[in-house]
């Protein structure tokens, strides 16, 4: 333990004198990382630097709960596309907007959500076009549906 400033002394002399003893000690000598660079030293100043250091360096097992709760109501958005009626459908997004209001509830800490319910008439709409698209086209009375051939 260093002993206490004297009174008489002003503090950057003090400072300075137990910078000098320390290099003469050789203190300096063993530090670790010495006549190496200053790893990122060259790289734009980032404000959250500390964080991805520290997320770097204790590789944490667990997600802030926004970031495990975000990709369920997309893939359940994902499967409204397949469901058979528009019943399904609206039972679905009320489902899904159930799922997306428990989240921005219940997230206290960790990221924001991003999420914010889904639009029925909307999603329905799309729902409704994805559907004609993809319809198999029913032949007309007496006409045959033949198969495309590559040639």
């Amino acid at each position: 333990m260093t002993e206490r400033k004297p009174p008489e002394r002003s503090w950057e002399s003090w400072v300075e004198e137990q910078i000098q003893n320390a290099q003469r000690d050789g203190e300096f000598d063993r530090l670790e990382g010495k006549g190496r660079p200053i790893p990122g030293i060259e790289e734009p100043y980032d404000p959250m630097w500390w964080v991805k250091k520290l997320l770097e360096r204790e590789k944490p097992r667990c997600c802030p709960r926004p970031s495990r709760s975000a990709p369920r109501p997309t893939r359940m958005l994902d499967e409204v596309w397949t469901l058979p009626t528009e019943a399904h459908v609206v039972d679905r997004l009320a489902a899904i907007n159930a799922e997306i209001a428990r989240a921005n509830r219940t997230t206290a800490a960790g990221p924001p959500t991003t999420l914010s319910p889904l639009d029925t008439d909307t999603v329905l709409e799309e729902w409704r076009r994805r559907r004609r698209e993809h319809a198999p086209r029913i032949p007309s009375q007496g006409e045959t549906l033949t198969w495309p051939t590559t040639s």
